[in-house]
């Protein structure tokens, strides 16, 4: 098959990258045909051999273009241009789309089905969510200036996310992105999709807020790399240290960390990544910041520590830092909100504490660097879980490809179609 995935940041920026970039790789090595479609940047990784990408967009810089931002955000004519070049060119059997909204926008979504319908050629649409965008405006569910868990969108009140100014604590941003989510539920511009991906129980159970994706949303967990790095395959010996690994901001929880650290001043934690926070972790003397690590050097970081922590304070989907930690026999202290808890089996892989409470916090932390035994038993049982690699993860995929393109077919050719 060949398959066009879609996403907004074609270099690595996130999670949906991390997923992207090990889809297509095992796609690819199972046979198939991958091309990608994004924004253009000088870190890209990955493309289309029509070398057609809409123009990058930076929401925080002070170019002079973002006077246009309003309208490229909600509905991007370039973006249908530009794809209709990369159809044109690869004339693929699925179109796998992942974070596309803003700065690629919905509008592709009309173009693949107009290219459809102009070939003759039902072309099956995927979606992975990645966060909880067609449900909440800022896509977290979270308002970042009070800190605080929020679902009052839910049923399509998108115009709350105004209201308490969701998006970067801005009037204009938040009223923008109320817009764009208000206008594609009334258009049902989502119900275009032919299967929507839920990594987490609860992305699934959230998304089916919206009852007309009830029936299109399947579960499936995310994966790990291409699975040659077992949990028994770990680096050395376990060291001295708490590990926190990922991005330095608010909603990650980092500010609740810091304070516990404080609070344990004999306990030594290593934080590996970045963000705006990271001045923060220079007030804290038992933290020892690596700035941002990938490949083998976090590998080992993971591997060696004796836990580490996971105190986000959003409703997370399916966190790579939780899998990979368990996956190299580290056990997690995370919190209990979102997809988490799916992850992590609370006195058995690791512990839940209460999101945004430090004293929960220190309390855990504080009982598992002492407990030396358990720190063993919750490794071990890291070790002896089961995970899902890339290419189990394809095969399950490709399945479910193929099942659209039988059901889309007979769609398009034996009952007069639903191309439009």
């Amino acid at each position: 098959m060949k398959i066009l995935i879609v996403n907004k940041f074609l270099f690595p920026n996130g999670g949906s990258e991390t997923y992207i970039f090990n889809l297509g790789k095992g796609l690819e090595k199972q046979g198939h045909e991958v091309q990608y479609f994004g924004m253009e940047h000088p870190g890209r990784t990955v493309g289309n051999h029509a070398e057609s990408y809409t123009s990058p967009m930076d929401f925080h810089g002070g170019k002079l273009q973002k006077i246009f931002y309003p309208f490229r955000i909600i509905y991007s004519v370039e973006a249908r241009k530009k794809i209709r070049m990369v159809l044109d060119d690869f004339k693929p059997d699925i179109v796998h789309l992942n974070n596309f909204n803003f700065q690629i926008t919905p509008s592709v979504i009309y173009e693949i089905r107009k290219w459809g319908k102009e070939n003759n050629k039902y072309l099956p649409v995927v979606y992975t969510a990645h966060d909880y965008q067609w449900i909440c405006p800022n896509h977290m569910m979270y308002i970042p200036d009070r800190s605080e868990i929020c679902f009052r969108c839910e049923g399509g009140r998108f115009g709350e996310c105004t209201k308490n100014r969701c998006i970067h604590n801005s009037r204009i941003r938040s009223l923008l992105g109320t817009i764009e989510a208000s206008l594609y539920k009334k258009l049902n511009t989502y119900e275009k999709i032919d299967l929507i991906i839920c990594p987490s129980e609860f992305m699934m159970k959230k998304l089916a807020t919206n009852t007309s994706l009830k029936n299109k949303l399947k579960v499936l967990y995310n994966f790990l790399g291409d699975g040659r790095t077992q949990t028994g395959d770990s680096p050395g010996e376990k060291e001295d240290y708490v590990l926190y690994f990922g991005r330095y901001a608010k909603e990650k929880g980092i500010e609740t960390l810091l304070e516990a650290c404080r609070r344990l001043p004999d306990i030594p934690f290593i934080f590996a990544g970045g963000g705006e926070l990271e001045k923060a972790l220079e007030n804290c003397g038992n933290v020892k910041n690596v700035g941002f690590k990938k490949g083998e050097e976090l590998r080992s970081l993971i591997a060696r520590a004796q836990f580490s922590v996971f105190p986000s304070e959003w409703y997370e989907n399916c966190p790579y830092s939780v899998m990979e930690s368990q996956m190299y026999g580290t056990p997690v202290i995370a919190s209990c909100i979102g997809g988490v808890p799916e992850l992590v089996e609370d006195g058995v892989t690791g512990e839940l504490f209460i999101p945004g409470d430090v004293n929960n916090l220190k309390s855990k932390i504080e009982n598992l660097w002492n407990d030396n035994e358990k720190q063993k038993i919750y490794s071990e049982n890291c070790r002896k879980k089961k995970f899902t690699f890339a290419d189990e993860y394809v095969i399950t995929l490709t399945e479910l490809y193929k099942s659209l393109r039988e059901r889309t077919d007979f769609c398009a050719f034996g009952s007069g179609g639903k191309n439009g």
